[in-house]
């Protein structure tokens, strides 16, 4: 479906967000017991992660985990440029090492749950948000990986608490807008979604995400006029969404079923003619009974009339 594989996209752009701010502080780079070794690797790893050179990343950040295993800031660093390539398993190994060699790094944790939102393991991304919280309860990346989480899980309630709660922190995110419509959708509040996919045509009226859902929501509304509309503008702006053309077409149909004036039935269901009973049927029983004693009572009556009359002989003597 249109909505949905939409949806997809756009979530993995959302686990993208931030990466370079994602990427391990420069002070985490020097470990004390080999006396810095990797971290000229670790340094320019993060400057070619910052310039969205993630190959030559990798590679720097391979150089020094090779120079030092034992920092987890190095397999962090190399996690986050996996992840922006989607080498989902060996970000999701990066991240896992990382979090073992040191349990409190909450930016392993939230790497780790970019990678199972990716890989569509909602719980234990939850999990993660949920441990990187702990360790930083006011971590604006944690509580909107949350929400995506809980999006997946059907969490609507708890999902629009948390992107309210970035929202508020950051009124400038406006994916997260994008993010909490679909929450309410998930609600059945359609007002509150229609509300945020406004505000973000407010923002960018050639938003043709935006459009589309928005109109996608006026149709669930039963609002087709509504809707048709926005998946005219948004066509305008794409002509070759075959997807939103062939909702425009449906929704143009639904209007019109709705505007169709009832019709008056002109014609009755035709009644059967009485069928004429027959001879026999007309015949009532009590008739046949009463004809029957009357014959009856003929037969005895002749009875007893012929009983004392002589019976006539002949006189001829044989």
């Amino acid at each position: 479906m249109m909505i949905t594989s939409r949806i997809t996209i756009y979530l993995i752009a959302a686990c993208l967000f931030g990466t370079a701010s994602f990427a391990p502080a420069k002070e985490k780079a020097a470990p004390k017991e080999k006396a810095g070794a990797g971290t000229s690797e670790y340094t320019k790893g993060v400057q070619l992660l910052d310039s969205q050179q993630y190959d030559q990343a990798v590679m720097e950040f391979t150089r020094a985990i090779l120079a030092n295993d034992k920092q987890p800031a190095f397999y962090e660093g190399r996690g986050f440029a996996n992840f922006a390539l989607q080498r989902f398993p060996e970000a999701g190994d990066d991240f896992s090492k990382a979090i073992e060699l040191s349990p409190k790094d909450m930016r392993a944790f939230v790497g780790r749950a970019q990678v199972l939102l990716q890989q569509k393991n909602y719980q234990q991304a939850l999990a993660d948000t949920e441990k990187a919280l702990e360790i930083k309860p006011d971590e604006i990346a944690a509580i909107k990986l949350r929400g995506f989480a809980e999006l997946g899980l059907s969490q609507w309630d708890k999902a629009i608490a948390d992107f309210t709660n970035v929202i508020q922190k950051k009124p400038d995110d406006l994916q997260t807008y994008d993010r909490r419509a679909l929450a309410y959708r998930g609600l059945k509040n359609f007002d509150a979604a229609i509300a945020d996919y406004t505000f973000l045509l407010e923002k960018n009226p050639n938003d043709t995400e935006a459009l589309t859902k928005r109109g996608y929501t006026y149709s669930l509304m039963g609002q087709y006029e509504k809707a048709i509309p926005d998946y005219e503008a948004a066509l305008k702006l794409n002509p070759q969404d075959n997807d939103t053309f062939s909702r425009l077409q449906w929704t143009q149909g639904q209007l019109a079923a709705k505007n169709a004036t009832p019709r008056t039935a002109t014609t009755t269901a035709p009644t059967a003619t009485p069928e004429k009973p027959s001879l026999i049927t007309q015949i009532n029983p009590l008739y046949i009974v009463i004809g029957i004693v009357v014959l009856i009572l003929i037969v005895v009556i002749v009875r007893l009339i012929t009983r004392g009359k002589a019976e006539e002989t002949s006189h001829i003597i044989r």
